[in-house]
């Protein structure tokens, strides 16, 4: 009797359920949380955005920092350890003959020291500073073969051909050129080298490492 009690009680309230037909629950969403209109992609699906894995190098620009290490990458990469074929050394490719002419006399041991080829560039461009300073001043800003001169171009290309050669090339207006054994030539380094400021070289009359 109980069961027959149980089993018609648990029928009637199924009933009651069917007969108020489909049936759901809602659950109200927070206003705020509500998503009125389309939002902004920022970015592709399915992209990841990896944190960098190396700090980014400064920016030297056209300072002497700037001019130095693009010279140098030009002429060795920027290896201090390089020997070309013609004999040139380290980092600024350096003859024997310009290294006497500061006190450099041991190649081997300029070759292995990085902060002497350091002071031998510096030392170099003083140098050459010096012996071209009436150049300086009376063809910057000056066009030739189509290159405007700047004392940083013509500081680069006395580094490639000496200074004697550079002075040849603008007295000539182009007509006397120099091109060393790998093509590189007087005009390339007066284009390529242009605009650096190097008002932080000071000529020297024989300056010595």
């Amino acid at each position: 009797m109980r069961r027959c009690i149980v089993f018609f009680s648990s029928l009637i309230m199924l009933l009651i359920f069917v007969s108020f037909g489909d049936f759901s629950f809602e659950t109200t969403v927070p206003k705020t949380l509500k998503v009125d209109k389309p939002t902004e992609v920022l970015f592709p699906k399915n992209e990841t955005v990896l944190a960098p894995t190396s700090a980014t190098p400064p920016f030297l620009g056209s300072t002497f920092f700037g001019f130095k290490e693009a010279l140098a990458f030009k002429e060795s990469s920027g290896d201090y350890f390089a020997t070309n074929t013609l004999g040139y050394l380290g980092k600024y490719q350096f003859g024997m003959g310009t290294l006497e002419l500061m006190g450099v006399y041991n190649p081997a041991v300029f070759l292995n020291d990085p902060k002497l080829q350091e002071k031998a560039f510096e030392t170099n461009l003083a140098r050459n500073k010096w012996i071209m300073r009436r150049d300086i001043k009376k063809y910057v800003g000056k066009k030739i073969q189509g290159v405007v001169i700047t004392e940083s171009g013509m500081l680069a290309a006395a580094h490639l051909a000496g200074p004697g050669n550079v002075m040849k090339y603008l007295r000539s207006y182009g007509k006397i050129n120099f091109k060393d054994a790998y093509g590189s030539c007087i005009v390339g380094y007066l284009k390529k080298f242009s605009g650096y400021d190097l008002s932080l070289v000071l000529p020297k009359r024989n300056p010595k490492v």
